[in-house]
């Protein structure tokens, strides 16, 4: 039933209870029996037994334990040692380990939304007062609310005084809602709107309450969001995609190599598991074991230099995807806002109106802010930490804040003007009246509220007239407009009832109230502008109320438009992935509309970034490619479900991080195309040198050694590299763009070629050509010099992928780790093979001289031809553009 639609008799009627007594003992537990606690179901959190058994599912993990089950198998029967089959287990295990601990930052969404329920509540059972646990409160139970509770589940008002509720953790909308038991809803209005009505979660700012429960546990608002964020299912994230098609790749590749490399030797007449054994190899050679190490530790990496940025990452892949993010879907309250009211302006008849700063308050309008703060119950209390902090309605407290700062100390005026009675506000009649004794006699009467319902002493048309435009005025800027009225009385009223003095008021002022913009908001919108993001605002509150931001921070322009809640939930799914490209500000919004907004961006092929501080932004967070929670003012909730914490509520922050991903992104890629680069080359060398009969060129441990030392530790360096500077000038990187894309294939493939001839070319020499000063041609000779070829050309080719320019050009001191990892590399694989013992572990053999200059010779030749193929490209490219200017000049002149 949609309490909110029906009077409070029968929703008494529905629950089967009374509101002076609530339901008796027994009927509560039986019901708690029957229905289950007042909690938030949590969805099975995964075990690491089956984290570990998903890593099977990898590609490469799988074709590296086939070979080091068919290295130990070959191992037992040949006795050849168990090296090669300790080596590649070893790199399985620690994949394997860096995947299950990323992963077990288990979800606390739940946890943290079960404690946001105060631990107990006061119920009336049986017409007693009852303090019992959160936990046990049923539907039909008679809630008592008071200034300060936590609502203990959703409730249908009964009685309401003065209440006003803090929903903004469930709606988004900063100011307090007041309530009112008396009215009937609509019944398909939002949540914000539904004033008979309270919320679990949600706490009681002002006034006292009666409620009857109506909903506990996952049929409460809260925990429909619970809900959603059990059933909430994470996409892939772009690097997780990119890398699966990489390594699907790869082992079709290795697998085709395989077969052809098996079947061609046996075809020669070659010893079957000799052959086993080169295939072996040969999937050991495809598969850059170190790739996932190396985005792992490169993520990380990232996750430093952001917290150094005050964005605080909680799950490792969100590095990178913040850098192809096109969509910001952000929260308005504590987000693109202060998500603190603050006085924007002020008028006093008879003048203009002005403008209002914390640091500037005088004249006629500072004393109509002494008098409202007179009128307003707002205060000031310790902090705990030996300071002082302010207390009371938004309102109230950005009145008081703003008398502060005029120097007025908040005790002085209720010295000289103490409070002797009160009229309380209440929803019905939109106003507050306080009375205070003067020092000279008589009493001073302040009523402050809406403008239309204070009755103030008659003037003429024109007066009032003025009066109204300038309400108005402030009203259509979407300023919550507060006016006040005052009268000197001799004495007070014999009845008692101060509500006799509220007639014949003095019209002493308005002013406009806000939750005003971060002041580098608009900055921050116009930056993700130029890099190609687009920024949407998703927010709970009122229409006028986000339009008026969201111009001032210059998300829309004077004539753009607001959809509502209300309107979107009328279209289809469909419709809304058709045009959800027209909208910017979104208002009035549920949770389930906010995953619907998110979902439709990512239908349109855009990788999405959801921010919010609130309970309400929890799904959606989770939803989103990039969930961004509030470090300050966001609760615990919101900051489980996010892959991003920013740490100072900044919004220009997550541009920064955002900044940092693409650097991310883009190191990734450049280590992506330097490992396919020796990967690639390695099984082409072994598939053509077994083919044409010469043997074997690398064994398994000889390749992961390359793989581990001469591709992996570089490749670990360049992952770390600094960005070019440009990076915030080109667009976000499409969902389904490859990584390679811009002609990377081509360049690939080039420098694979490069990297075979004089790697084949080295083995042929070592293995059949007498070169002077060295022992004769043999097979360990060519395996030595085709060993180091490959791992030298790998080490030198780091530094041409660094950048689209000459290698000649890019200082080596932006990088000096990774030069001296280059040095140490070539000068570690050259010992393994002049100290005979160390290399005989792997396979290697003493050098000549010439054998020497053979391998440092070949070794340069893939890096000058990298940087011939730069240099036609890039004059290419420049004559490109040449011709582009000269075509537009052309046209201009005609």
């Amino acid at each position: 039933m949609k309490y909110w639609n029906v009077s409070v008799e029968k929703a008494l009627e529905e629950l089967d209870t009374r509101v002076k007594e609530g339901l008796s003992v027994q009927e509560a537990r039986r019901r708690l029996d029957e229905h289950g606690a007042n909690a938030y179901q949590q969805a099975k959190p995964e075990s690491v037994a089956s984290m570990v058994l998903r890593q099977f599912k990898d590609v490469a993990n799988i074709i590296l334990l086939v070979a080091a089950a068919l290295s130990l198998a070959l191992a037992v029967r040949e006795g050849h040692g168990y090296l090669e089959p300790l080596v590649i287990f070893a790199i399985i295990v620690l994949n394997m380990t860096l995947a299950v601990t990323q992963e077990r930052g288990a979800e606390r969404a739940l946890e943290a939304l079960q404690n946001l329920n105060s631990p107990s509540c006061l119920v009336l059972r049986g017409g007693a007062r009852l303090e019992i646990d959160t936990a046990d409160v049923v539907c039909g139970d008679v809630l008592l609310l008071k200034t300060g509770d936590f609502v203990a589940a959703d409730a249908r008002l009964v009685e309401a005084i003065g209440l006003s509720v803090d929903e903004s953790s469930l709606t988004g909308e900063s100011e307090p809602v007041e309530k009112d038991a008396s009215v009937l809803i609509e019944d398909d209005v939002p949540i914000g709107d539904r004033l008979n009505m309270v919320f679990s979660g949600c706490l009681v700012t002002a006034g006292n309450a009666k409620a009857v429960i109506c909903a506990t546990g996952m049929q409460t608002e809260m925990g429909k969001i619970a809900g959603y964020l059990n059933n909430t299912q994470k996409l892939q994230t772009p690097l997780q995609r990119r890398l699966n098609r990489v390594s699907r790749t790869l082992s079709a590749i290795a697998a085709a190599a395989a077969a052809a490399l098996l079947a061609g030797g046996l075809r020669q007449g070659e010893e079957f598991w000799a052959m086993v054994l080169a295939a072996v190899s040969l999937g050991v050679a495809a598969v850059p074991e170190t790739l996932q190490l190396i985005v792992t530790l490169t993520l990380t990496q990232g996750i430093k230099n952001m917290a150094g940025k005050r964005a605080l990452i909680r799950k490792l892949p969100a590095v990178e995807t913040l850098g192809s993010t096109s969509v910001i879907c952000s929260d308005k309250t504590g987000t693109l806002t202060q998500n603190c009211m603050s006085v924007q302006r002020a008028w006093v008849s008879g003048s203009a109106p002005v403008a209002v700063s914390e640091e500037a308050v005088a004249g006629p309008v500072c004393e109509l802010i002494h008098k409202l703060s007179l009128a307003s119950n707002a205060t000031l209390e310790p902090d705990g930490e030996g300071g002082e902090r302010i207390v009371g309605d938004a309102t109230e407290s950005a009145i008081l804040r703003l008398l502060l700062s005029s120097g007025e100390a908040c005790g002085q005026l209720e010295e000289r003007m103490p409070r002797v009675g009160e009229v309380p506000f209440s929803s019905a009649r939109k106003m507050m009246t306080s009375v205070h004794a003067l020092p000279e006699g008589g009493y001073l009467v302040l009523t402050k509220g809406a403008f239309d319902r204070i009755p103030f002493a008659a003037v003429d048309e024109a007066t009032l007239a003025e009066r109204r435009a300038m309400h108005d005025a402030f009203a259509g800027d979407a300023l919550r407009v507060i006016a006040l009225g005052s009268r000197r009385v001799e004495g007070l009223p014999q009845s008692g009832n101060l509500e006799e003095l509220e007639g014949d008021l003095t019209f002493e002022g308005i002013i406009g109230l806000i939750d005003p913009p971060r002041p580098e908001a608009a900055k921050a919108i116009q930056t993700a502008r130029r890099a190609g993001i687009r920024t949407v605002m998703i927010t709970g509150d009122h229409a006028a109320t986000a339009a008026a931001i969201a111009r001032q921070i210059g998300l829309i322009g004077d004539g753009g438009t607001v959809i509502t809640g209300r309107q979107l939930q009328a279209m289809s799914d469909e419709e809304l992935v058709d045009n959800v490209r027209d909208y910017s500000v979104y208002a009035r919004v549920s949770p389930e509309d906010k995953i619907r907004i998110v979902e439709a961006w990512q239908e349109r092929g855009e990788v999405v970034a959801m921010t919010g501080d609130g309970v309400n932004d929890a799904p959606a967070l989770k939803a989103a490619d990039v969930g961004v929670a509030m470090g300050q003012a966001g609760t615990e909730v919101a900051k489980a479900a996010a892959d991003m914490v920013l740490i100072d509520d900044n919004f220009a922050t997550i541009v920064e991080a955002v900044r940092e991903g693409r650097n991310v992104f883009s190191n990734i890629k450049r280590t992506i195309y330097f490992l396919l680069v020796c990967n690639l080359s390695e099984i082409v060398v072994m598939l053509g040198a077994q083919l044409a009969g010469w043997g074997m060129p690398l064994t398994p441990v000889m390749l992961l050694l390359i793989n581990v030392l001469g591709d992996g530790v570089p490749g670990l360096r360049l992952a770390q590299d600094v960005s070019d500077g440009r990076i915030m000038g080109r667009k976000p990187i499409g969902r389904q763009e490859s990584f390679f894309a811009g002609g990377l294939v081509r360049v690939i493939a080039q420098q694979t070629l490069a990297f075979t001839v004089v790697s084949m070319l080295a083995f042929w020499l070592g293995a059949f050509v007498w070169l002077p000063g060295g022992a004769g041609p043999s097979l360990l000779v060519g395996r030595t010099m085709c060993f180091l070829v490959v791992a030298f050309t790998s080490v030198l080719h780091i530094f041409t992928v660094r950048s689209r320019a000459s290698v000649f050009k890019r200082t080596v001191r932006d990088n000096l780790p990774l030069v001296w990892s280059a040095v140490g590399i070539i000068a570690v694989l050259s010992v393994l093979a002049l100290v005979a013992p160390l290399g005989a572990i792997f396979g290697l053999v003493p050098l000549g001289p010439a054998s020497w200059a053979c391998v440092f010779g070949l070794s340069l030749v893939p890096t000058l031809v990298a940087e011939v193929v730069k240099l036609w490209d890039n004059r290419s490219e420049s004559e490109h553009y040449r011709r582009l200017l000269l075509r537009h000049r052309n046209v201009g002149e005609e």
